[in-house]
């Protein structure tokens, strides 16, 4: 009888045990939403060196990209001045398994202030994950390459590599404009580059491997983005610098804040 009940105990608890282990798990995939509804829309005000502008952003339709089905975004006039609206404009979204997959053209460049521009075609790249941890890589591999483009007349060589990283999960996240979001995770898009370029010749290194693109985006339960900060940074050889006719180095950084916004 002993036997019998020790068994009988141990069964239970090994039960109980699998369902809380269930419990867990489901709630982790369940309680965090990522809406791209069509008609869903957001506005952001864009806070950079040039002031203050506003991006208007919004789900457009339907759109198939291989055998996906995407949600294609859009913005208003079809103009973006902010780094996240820039990311998804014209570009197809999908959410599998609480994860936000891109598809379409990054253009980088347009309202950061890099020497060079980057167009990135991309295809199921992980942009968001909401079970990822703390700076958990999102892409079993970063998307890299290399570009080759004519700048002042001098040939450049771009080599490139993009990732995505898992960021905080925040209880409360209060916006530097003031408001208070619950239920808010963050995520990190970065991009690294190395140029170099011929001079007489000579191969030299205009800009030596770098982490020039920092962007975080902080996204709300129910809502989608919040919040973006994206820093641009850069040192070029002074030598090439010159001959490019372009500054040796440059910081800046470009705050993006939910105006207003309607998810279904």
């Amino acid at each position: 009888m002993k036997k019998i009940h020790f068994l009988f105990i141990a069964s239970l608890l090994l039960v109980l045990s699998s369902c809380s282990s269930d419990d867990s798990g489901s709630r982790s995939s369940s309680i965090f939403s990522t809406p791209i509804t069509i008609g869903n829309y957001w506005t952001y005000d864009v806070k950079g060196q040039a002031g203050i502008t506003r991006d208007s952003l919004y789900v457009s339709n339907d759109t198939i990209i291989g055998s996906n089905t995407y949600k294609k975004f859009k913005t208003e006039n079809n103009i973006a001045t902010g780094f996240y609206s820039s990311a998804l404009r014209n570009n197809g979204v999908r959410v599998s398994n609480g994860k936000l997959l891109l598809s379409g053209n990054l253009s980088l460049a347009g309202g950061q202030t890099l020497p060079i521009a980057v167009d990135l075609t991309l295809n199921d790249f992980v942009i968001f994950d909401k079970d990822a941890t703390n700076n958990q890589a999102l892409n079993s591999s970063p998307k890299s390459g290399t570009i080759n483009e004519t700048y002042n007349g001098y040939p450049l060589t771009i080599n490139y590599s993009l990732q995505s990283y898992g960021g905080e999960t925040l209880a409360t996240f209060n916006s530097p404009d003031g408001t208070v979001y619950t239920n808010v995770k963050s995520t990190k898009i970065k991009l690294n580059v190395s140029v170099t370029t011929l001079l007489s010749g000579i191969s030299i290194p205009v800009l030596t491997n770098q982490e020039v693109l920092i962007s975080t985006q902080y996204l709300a339960d129910e809502i989608g983005v919040v919040y973006t900060n994206t820093v641009t940074s850069y040192t070029l050889n002074p030598t090439a610098a010159n001959f490019l006719g372009v500054p040796v180095s440059n910081t800046q950084s470009q705050e993006e804040f939910l105006n207003t916004y309607l998810v279904n």
